[in-house]
């Protein structure tokens, strides 16, 4: 097993988990270092999602480690881990009973106990991150009545109000239409300059991988099969190997990175 890079905030090693009685990841190792932006894609079913979980520790692995910042992940408390990582889930239509600044304070549980008030730190904290996010405008709104878009923007603020240094993205634009997908994944760009946070992130969109991440990790059947540079991920073949499928691959026209377009189809003439 080889050590971390000396600048790693999560170090994973050999991670495996079954559920269901399928192995859902296996031996998964890679690192994550301070101030990166990590995404982690793979086709659907590859463990992408389970892996989120067992960072934020939602699931417990069956074998394998994770350390945060240098210190064993089960060796955190909840708000001990709360203090050092956020998480953002994917977009949904649950209705909650709280208003939108009501929900955003909710992030600050990690500094607060049932006997003592919400202090000024904290409802500072709450206005920077509705600030930043945009959210201030709908404070008293129910959260039930929010757009898509615009309740995932407020979960992103909770996250933000949280204050931890690690935030865990699962599928941030997903359900979302190509306005709202745009705001967040400004928003999140913003976030990232002005914070300084290690972003870890979910999706299954390789091209928005490749434009605004770091580094990039895929997993297929619960294996890491590709870690490494977006440039590096960008290939025919390398895509081939990771999805099972051909690709097609033009120059972005800003970037000159190869991004993929769908293929066209024949059409039969009636």
């Amino acid at each position: 097993m080889h050590e971390p890079a000396d600048n790693a905030i999560i170090a994973v090693r050999e991670l495996s988990i079954r559920l269901g009685g399928k192995t859902i990841l296996d031996r998964v190792s890679f690192d994550v270092r301070s101030g990166e932006s990590l995404a982690i894609v793979g086709p659907n079913g590859a463990g992408k999602t389970t892996l989120l979980k067992c960072l934020n520790r939602i699931l417990v692995a069956d074998s394998g480690r994770v350390d945060v910042a240098g210190r064993p992940l089960a060796s955190y408390s909840r708000k001990q881990l709360a203090r050092r990582m956020s998480y953002v889930p994917q977009a949904d239509t649950q209705a909650v009973p709280f208003t939108v600044e009501q929900f955003v304070l909710m992030g600050r549980y990690p500094y607060l106990s049932p006997f003592s008030p919400v202090g000024r730190s904290d409802r500072e904290a709450v206005r920077e991150a509705m600030a930043l996010t945009g959210t201030a405008a709908f404070a008293d709104r129910l959260l039930g009545t929010l757009s898509g878009g615009e309740r995932q923007k407020v979960f992103i603020a909770a996250a933000l109000a949280q204050g931890a240094p690690i935030m865990l993205l699962d599928e941030p634009t997903t359900f979302l239409d190509y306005h709202h997908q745009d705001e967040i994944r400004e928003l999140l760009a913003r976030t990232a300059a002005t914070t300084d946070r290690t972003t870890v992130s979910v999706t299954h969109d390789v091209n928005r991988a490749a434009l605004e991440s770091d580094r990039i990790v895929a997993l297929r059947d619960g294996l890491v099969v590709f870690d490494g540079r977006p440039e590096e991920i960008m290939r025919p073949d390398e895509l081939r190997r990771i999805y099972a499928s051909p690709f097609l691959l033009v120059a972005h026209p800003d970037t000159e990175l190869p991004m993929i377009v769908p293929r066209a189809t024949s059409r039969g003439s009636s």
